[in-house]
């Protein structure tokens, strides 16, 4: 299939086979992002990890300085005191036993599900439906707590999941194309952060091997991920 016009014209911004510091592939990035809508930033890294080995896999989630430039819809499974917590906290929807009836009916009109540790041993039931989807809670991404109302007010606020694929690959979202240019740094200079922080102690080698970071409608930039190295 071939690219169209204002691909390859986008790809003549820029060298593809040069590494770009982070900023000014920011800078590269939004000055192609012309789409009639305002486009996501997503930042990829190709991790020296082996996620098939159970000492290497990358999961997490942590809120970004800046947010994402969207609003979750936020679910939460839970009853009782906590239940509360959480539609204080401003979560879409609460329930229990109603909600996850309506969620095993295909009702999957959130971005984020978040459970009590209770309430965890039905929420499984649903593996078939949300576990496809990335929407199942899981204790690493902090959507299983026995805080629920914290976690609304997180997710709401810009919180970003991370997880490494079987090929070693962590895409995340650092912001929209309408950013501040040192907003989309901040944002992206966090995931890094907590990147490194996960680094298994049974990897070896070069660990950030590489990062590309694009728009929904742009091809990729390369940065240089030796600047990342902590």
């Amino acid at each position: 299939m071939g690219r169209g016009k204002r691909y390859i014209a986008q790809l003549a911004m820029f060298d593809r086979d040069k590494l770009y510091g982070l900023g000014e592939a920011i800078d590269i990035i939004q000055k192609m992002s012309r789409a009639k809508f305002d486009e996501t930033i997503d930042i990829a890294f190709k991790l020296g990890v082996d996620p098939r080995q159970s000492d290497q896999t990358i999961r997490g989630a942590l809120p970004l300085p800046h947010g994402t430039g969207k609003t979750n819809r936020v679910i939460v499974v839970a009853d009782g005191p906590a239940a509360e917590a959480a539609r204080e906290a401003g979560a879409d929807e609460v329930g229990f036993e109603e909600l996850m009836d309506k969620v095993k009916g295909g009702w999957l009109d959130f971005d984020v599900m978040i459970a009590t540790p209770e309430a965890m041993q039905k929420v499984r039931t649903l593996g078939r439906v949300l576990g496809p989807r990335g929407l199942m809670p899981n204790p690493k991404t902090g959507t299983v707590t026995d805080a629920p109302g914290d976690a609304v007010k997180e997710a709401k606020a810009g919180r970003v999941e991370y997880r490494a694929d079987k090929t070693g690959i962590v895409h995340v979202v650092v912001g929209m194309a309408s950013f501040d240019r040192q907003a989309l740094i901040e944002n992206t200079e966090v995931v890094i952060s907590a990147l490194n922080r996960a680094r298994p102690a049974s990897a070896k080698g070069t660990y950030m091997e590489s990062c590309t970071i694009s728009s929904t409608m742009s091809p990729g930039v390369r940065v240089d991920s030796r600047a990342f190295a902590e």
